[in-house]
């Protein structure tokens, strides 16, 4: 199948019998590390995926915003009256999401046809819904002519807010980040607190590496209310240490010892050491040394499975066989409860680190797994 850009035109075409007056794009993402940090003011190091989601646009005649999904293979349509939070379910909430915040913010947002298109894995954990918010924002900016008011630093805080107050979902602000701001060949170092980021050289082929995507498959069980109870009893950590977050944390031998229960604590000693591994994972890749990562992505997944509690079976078994395959590194990536692992592998090792993976999950009698090598890419951009 041609790609969601490559697509895109023509299926705007044939929805609306016109060309599209503008195309934007907006890719997925991977967590390299730093899991669960970012809704606590932490650290965090995405870099963005070659499969992006397309949007074509043109203006409406109508006061209205219609969009066409292929994926949905249908249409819907909302007016003015339908930006109250949460008054479109579904996929649609997402776009009104944005005009919502969007209008918010003081933008003209004119009515317009959407057409969207995408190659991001839907409920694999690589964002699909960011890269779908970030590429519809870019679109209507761009169209309504409000890019002076809006640039695109301010661009992944309004699609959280999208996500966030009209969708619903407590999400931080990594994913929109990634899919608006990482740059080819380079990871985004985000300071999820004061939203510094800086593009950190991330060339693995020139180092003779790889990540390898394992898409296990697994449905995401109870992944909504785990992650808003996870976020919850950080919150809750945060108030009973007096502190505005577990980013504010110095002393964490101390900090666990004035928290009240075993489950609080784990939850906070996963997310302190998950921001010094990823602050140890920011040193090895400015110094080049990016094979040296791989004992910190296993740290990372160990600590989401044993204090954070978000892995399932599936994850733990394709990160276990990974290792066994000879990968330097590997761990869940996303919020979890579901989703895809990453393993950081010599080119010559990816072949066999699949096979050791797939073979696991046939003994396990897990559905097969998929694969594939993420490219650190572009993040949202105009045109094809």
């Amino acid at each position: 199948m041609s790609s969601a850009l490559g697509r895109i035109e023509a299926t705007f075409s044939s929805v609306y019998g016109h060309e599209p007056t503008l195309v934007w794009s907006a890719p997925g993402r991977v967590n390299l590390i730093g899991e669960h940090t970012d809704y606590n003011e932490g650290f965090v190091l995405p870099f963005a995926l070659p499969h992006r989601t397309a949007v074509g646009v043109a203006r409406s005649e109508r006061p209205e915003w219609t969009i066409w999904s292929e994926a949905e293979t249908r249409s819907a349509t909302f007016g003015a009256a339908d930006l109250a939070p949460g008054a479109m379910p579904g996929w649609a909430g997402y776009v009104a999401g944005v005009v919502w915040a969007l209008r918010e913010a003081g933008a003209e947002v004119p009515y317009a046809r959407l057409a969207i298109a995408s190659d991001v894995p839907v409920g694999a954990g690589l964002s699909s819904s960011a890269a779908l918010e970030c590429s519809v924002l870019a679109a209507l900016v761009d169209l309504g002519g409000t890019s002076d008011l809006l640039p695109l630093a301010t661009w992944p805080a309004l699609a959280q807010r999208a996500e966030n107050a009209y969708v619903g979902v407590p999400c931080g602000i990594m994913d929109q980040s990634a899919s608006a701001l990482c740059r080819r060949g380079h990871a985004l170092f985000l300071d999820c607190r004061t939203y510094a980021v800086e593009q950190v050289p991330f060339d693995l082929g020139a180092a003779g590496l790889a990540v390898l995507i394992v898409d296990t498959h697994a449905p995401h069980r109870h992944s909504d209310g785990d992650y808003a109870a996870r976020r919850s009893t950080c919150e809750a950590a945060a108030r009973a240490l007096g502190i505005p977050s577990l980013r504010d944390i110095d002393d964490l031998p101390s900090a666990l010892g004035a928290l009240p229960d075993d489950v609080m604590r784990r939850r906070v000693r996963h997310v302190v050491t998950e921001n010094e591994r990823v602050l140890a994972a920011v040193g090895l890749l400015r110094s080049g040394a990016a094979a040296e990562i791989g004992p910190l992505l296993g740290a990372s997944h160990a600590s989401l499975r044993d204090d954070y509690e978000v892995t399932v079976a599936e994850l733990d078994v394709a990160v276990e066989a990974a290792f066994a395959g000879g990968a330097l590194g590997a761990r869940m990536t996303g919020g979890g409860f579901g989703g895809c692992v990453i393993a950081l592998v010599r080119l010559t090792d990816a072949d066999p680190v699949a096979d050791a993976v797939r073979g696991a999950f046939a003994a396990n009698h897990f559905a097969a797994p998929s694969f594939f090598v993420a490219t650190p890419s572009d993040g949202v951009r105009r045109g094809r």
